[in-house]
């Protein structure tokens, strides 16, 4: 009697747990490839972006081998970027790059995948992996397809990129000098200098190379990124600054041409 009590509940359990999982997974359901596509468009229409974009998979899912499916791969890539799901849009602009190299709209996804990436920049003080993968990213859009749209924007998303990367570098300079690490102060403010030229952290970092090699009492190179800086950007204030402190040592701004800092200058400019 006991036995056949436990059977019961046994099938009555079964039969919930049947039911509960219908209600959480709905049966898989085919449908064309047209109302697929379309319903996915009407989601990215109407800016609900997570759902068009599992939508745009779906049609990939249901219809893989399908022209509508090699567009809703690009499409996806797109909705996922504009719901700011960076990562998820990587990976579908990354799958799209891989199978369909030759594709007409193989620029635009080279383009998602490196404004993903510059989106996901983050402060001067954090990591800045992100930012070199970003820049890598932009470079290379700007590298194959130089007469695009896509290329023109990823230009002054390049130059905004190494002002980050070069503010990063000035950072931790200023973080090492503060500290009286100058070999370390000193490493970074020239990787400004001969990486980062064309940013507007130049003339700061000339200034701190004169400050740094002040404290280290090698005077040369403090006079010669003085001058440098001087006739460069004379009117900056961390020019007045250098001058200030050349000055406070009986010193004049004054170019060794034999200089580290005087040869790649000439060699930039």
């Amino acid at each position: 009697m006991i036995l056949s009590s436990l059977r019961v509940i046994a099938v009555i359990l079964g039969a919930v747990l049947i039911a509960s999982c219908s209600d959480t997974k709905p049966a898989y359901v085919e449908r064309a490839v047209g109302i697929l596509y379309n319903d996915a468009m009407d989601k990215l229409a109407g800016a609900n972006y997570i759902e068009a974009a599992q939508a745009f998979d779906e049609v990939e899912r249901q219809h893989p081998y399908s022209s509508w499916a090699i567009k809703a791969k690009v499409l996806a890539a797109f909705s996922y970027y504009q719901a700011a799901k960076f990562d998820e849009a990587i990976l579908a602009a990354n799958r799209f790059i891989e199978l369909h190299p030759g594709n007409v709209d193989i620029g635009y996804a080279y383009y998602l995948l490196a404004i993903s990436y510059y989106e996901q920049i983050s402060d001067v003080g954090r990591d800045h992996k992100m930012t070199q993968r970003a820049l890598g990213s932009l470079e290379d859009v700007v590298r194959r397809f130089p007469a695009s749209d896509y290329a023109r924007d990823a230009r002054l998303k390049v130059d905004l990129t190494r002002d980050h990367l070069a503010g990063k570098e000035m950072a931790v300079g200023r973080y090492y000098l503060k500290r009286g690490q100058y070999v370390g102060a000193l490493n970074r403010f020239r990787a400004v200098i001969e990486q980062y030229q064309s940013t507007s952290h130049v003339p700061e970092a000339l200034h701190r190379l004169t400050e740094t090699y002040l404290a280290l009492g090698v005077e040369r190179e403090a006079q010669t990124a003085g001058a440098v800086l001087g006739y460069n950007y004379p009117n900056s204030e961390w020019y007045e600054d250098s001058y200030g402190l050349l000055r406070g040592r009986n010193l004049e701004p004054r170019e060794d041409r034999s200089s580290w800092i005087s040869r790649i200058w000439r060699g930039v400019f």
